[in-house]
């Protein structure tokens, strides 16, 4: 199932998608939204938003190795978390701004878990499906000069809109135990293919990931994993289009603005 959060006559509002039609919720998946309503809409009317209201957004640094590699770096021993800000949130087809602080700003095309059911402490034995409700496209905008220059991430991936995540949430993205298992992950910019991987190449398991994260901290539901980004990062540039497509969720297109 597709699940769309978008606005309705000003409100945020919930349906789920099939095709290109949108039926309306009376609640969100988080509050157990399952009842249909009557109202069907069409998705190329709708303002769509950020498909959840994360209260953290947890980070996955270098987790494939070939990224690691084009910047110099080593793989890491053990997954290297750091946060987004939830006002870094961007919708389907917002505009990521430019900070003049920033000469050096770009894009990295992430699968994202979204958070259905607290937990903490996992041990990695459990399933982890019933944690989840599900995985969207994300692009963990960065300013590669901050980040250099400070030694650590906080500005460099902190901005406004520096966190387009969508375009909606997808529970099964594949068939099987395993649904983020396999899926391609790729970034286009103005039509042109940049980066290129898969979650196979995944360093570390989506099970490794959240015992190291849940080790550390409670995930609430709609919080947000961002399970790092393949090889191929560049630059971006007002004007530009960007697009992150993953298999068997959809494409999230953003702009970039001054």
């Amino acid at each position: 199932m597709r699940w769309v959060k978008f606005l309705q006559c000003g409100q945020p509002a919930w349906g789920h998608l099939e095709g290109d039609i949108v039926t309306l919720h009376s609640a969100s998946p988080f509050d157990g939204g399952r009842h249909e309503t009557l109202e069907r809409l069409p998705l190329d009317t709708l303002d769509l938003l950020p498909p959840c209201q994360a209260t953290k957004i947890v980070c996955v640094g270098r987790n494939y190795a070939a990224h690691a590699q084009e910047l110099g770096n080593q793989p890491p021993p053990e997954p290297l978390l750091f946060l987004k800000p939830p006002s870094a949130l961007l919708p389907p087809r917002g505009a990521i701004c430019l900070p003049p602080l920033s000469q050096q700003v770009e894009h990295e095309a992430e699968l994202a878990v979204v958070i259905g059911k607290r937990c903490h402490g996992l041990s990695g034995n459990e399933p982890l499906l019933p944690y989840i409700l599900g995985f969207t496209c994300l692009n963990d905008v960065t300013a590669r000069d901050l980040q250099k220059r400070d030694g650590q991430w906080t500005r460099a991936k902190g901005f406004d809109t520096f966190c387009p995540l969508g375009p909606w949430i997808e529970t099964a993205p594949k068939p099987g135990p395993r649904p983020w298992d396999g899926l391609s992950v790729e970034c286009q910019v103005n039509g042109e293919r940049r980066q290129h991987g898969n979650t196979a190449d995944f360093l570390f398991s989506l099970e490794r990931i959240l015992v190291a994260i849940t080790a550390v901290m409670t995930l609430e539901p709609g919080d947000v994993i961002a399970t790092g980004t393949p090889a191929g990062v560049g630059a971006l540039r007002v004007g530009d289009r960007v697009q992150v497509t993953i298999e068997g969720i959809g494409t999230l297109e953003n702009v970039v603005a001054s």
